[in-house]
């Protein structure tokens, strides 16, 4: 016994699909700006959080500056996005920019203050105030990028 099965809709569904992949890199890349946005708030956070107090000569272990916490204020965010064939790619932290600063007459990368902050050294107690801040909104930043994926890929098949 012979069937016959007619659909309708399939040659819209293709368009759906090739509107899908000529817009996929635009998805990606802002999606993954709402997730990068959460995790730059939350390194932010972090450094207000620092603990300090006021540097006193040699000690074996000591906490930040004030400075020290201070030369890192403003100077973190979001890189530029990296294409990489089918995704797309950023950093948050400290910016490559973020130069010198002046501490206790000598001057020190921003970069090294804060990795020597979160890390510790053997002058400086650790405190990895960076390393929480992203393992504290990588759920959001995450739930962020699924939400805003969803909603551009809607809008495309709308």
């Amino acid at each position: 016994m012979a069937m016959t099965i007619k659909t309708d809709g399939l040659e819209e569904l293709s368009n759906i699909f090739a509107q899908l992949e000529d817009k996929a890199y635009d998805v990606a890349a802002e999606s993954l700006y709402e997730g990068a946005g959460v995790v730059a708030n939350a390194f932010k956070g972090a450094i207000s959080s620092i603990r300090t107090e006021p540097f006193k000569g040699k000690k074996d272990s000591r906490l930040p500056s004030p400075e020290e916490k201070k030369a890192l204020q403003g100077k973190s965010g979001i890189a530029n996005f990296i294409r990489n064939g089918e995704g797309v790619d950023t950093l948050i932290g400290i910016s490559g920019s973020a130069g010198y600063a002046d501490i206790g007459g000598k001057k020190k990368a921003v970069r090294l203050i804060a990795r020597s902050i979160n890390s510790g050294t053997s002058f400086m107690n650790a405190q990895p105030v960076f390393r929480k801040a992203v393992n504290t909104s990588k759920a959001k930043a995450q739930a962020a990028i699924v939400s805003k994926a969803e909603e551009k890929f809607n809008e495309i098949i709308k």
